[in-house]
């Protein structure tokens, strides 16, 4: 018989029994919608992971004062007093494939409005940062290098700190705002950013010049950090070492001294967020793939019960000049059939599912048609794989025995 008349066959021998094959359809349907929803809540987890991570700027490294020792205490990161502007200089001049830098300290202060007062971090930095960073603004714009230079009174809000000083949504720009009994005009207002990928609120924030903060409400000569873009994305291990050498240099760090500093490239913590992310969705994939290993043996326990109730079958279309192979073909199409018509079924749940995931649950879900093709030919396998065995045992019969069966 041709592939056609077999296939046609096989779907008469399975509508002779519509709910036992809609029962070993089961496992398969399940299985193929389980992983194909698994995989997709994976792959959108680690989108929504490298997206926030992204979101902290392009091609990022952080250049971080290390910690010091005071007697027998050890102070955490940032509290050494050797980074200083002049490093940030000369990383712009002696490294070509620095794109931007940009100065920056910190100090948490509460900030006053007319009416309203909000406890936020206080960040000093430079025009240049928001670029780095990748920030837009909603309201007004930046405060200028001009400002930088002169350490004017300007600030630039980020939304949590907007929203708590002006809860009436009215543009804040050019209004004053007090840090630490100073006055400060608003220049302007972020675009929401979200959480980071470390979970910190980026828009908890007000952004001023550095030399405002250094020589206005801190009293620090010392910056905190230096924000560096590299030129791209894949040359920055390269920028990093070479930062690293140069500061090595300016600050006289002898081979064999620990750093004063700390240098953190964002593409590392990618790398890792997404190998994590990675591990999790094969882990979930694999959990979800015992459904279909679950299918395939009952394809296996259905196909060597048809064939008992077809013994005498399987004699006649010997009797009359069917060979071994033909009857094997037979069969395994007959699981084949039975296994991707559940994997058509399993795909269409598992696309359902993952729009209840998403719908319900808020969950970021990415369906990728890989996933759909390798759930496909992987449930097309476990038919062909767990059909051979009750095929081969069809064909195998004795044909006179199994005239004989009743």
């Amino acid at each position: 018989m041709d592939f056609v008349s077999i296939v046609r066959v096989a779907l008469r021998a399975l509508t002779r029994n519509k709910m036992r094959s809609i029962l070993t359809m089961l496992g398969i349907i399940i299985g193929v919608g389980a992983v194909i929803a698994m995989v997709g809540v994976g792959q959108g987890a680690n989108e929504q992971v490298q997206a926030r991570i992204a979101a902290m700027g392009s091609n990022l490294l952080i250049i971080q004062a290390g910690s010091r020792q005071a007697g027998v205490v050890r102070v955490g990161w940032g509290a050494t007093k050797t980074l200083v502007p002049g490093d940030e200089a000369a990383m712009l001049k002696e490294i070509p494939l620095v794109q931007s830098a940009a100065a920056g300290t910190m100090s948490h202060q509460q900030v006053i409005s007319d009416d309203n007062n909000w406890g936020t971090s206080i960040q000093g930095t430079e025009p240049s940062y928001f670029d780095i960073r990748n920030f837009t603004f909603d309201q007004g714009t930046s405060f200028t290098a001009q400002d930088v230079q002169l350490a004017n009174n300007v600030a630039v809000l980020g939304t949590t700190v907007y929203l708590n000083l002006f809860p009436d949504g009215s543009d804040p720009v050019g209004k004053t705002i007090r840090i630490k009994n100073l006055p400060f005009t608003v220049v302007g207002s972020l675009v929401p950013k979200g959480q980071s990928g470390m979970g910190q609120d980026q828009d908890d924030n007000v952004y001023i010049p550095y030399t405002t903060l250094q020589k206005k409400i801190s009293g620090q000569s010392w910056l905190g950090n230096i924000s560096v873009s590299a030129a791209s994305k894949d040359v920055t291990d390269t920028v990093s070492q070479q930062i690293t050498n140069l500061l090595h240099a300016r600050h006289r760090i002898r081979p064999g001294q620990g750093d004063d500093f700390t240098v953190h490239n964002l593409s590392d913590i990618a790398d890792v967020a997404n190998a994590a992310s990675s591990v999790m969705t094969i882990l979930l994939a694999s959990i979800a793939s015992v459904s279909l290993l679950v299918g395939g043996i009952g394809i296996m326990n259905i196909m060597l019960v048809s064939v008992t109730e077809r013994t005498r079958e399987i004699g006649i279309r010997m009797a009359v000049g069917a060979t071994e192979s033909d009857v094997k073909r037979q069969f395994i199409i007959e699981a084949l059939v039975l296994a991707s018509i559940g994997g058509v079924i399993g795909i269409l749940f598992g696309l359902a599912v993952s729009w209840l995931i998403s719908s319900i649950a808020h969950w970021p879900v990415d369906v990728s048609v890989i996933s759909i093709v390798v759930a496909a030919v992987f449930s097309a396998g476990i038919g062909i794989f767990f059909g051979f065995y009750p095929a081969k045992k069809a064909a195998n019969l004795d044909p006179i025995e199994a005239l004989r069966f009743e």
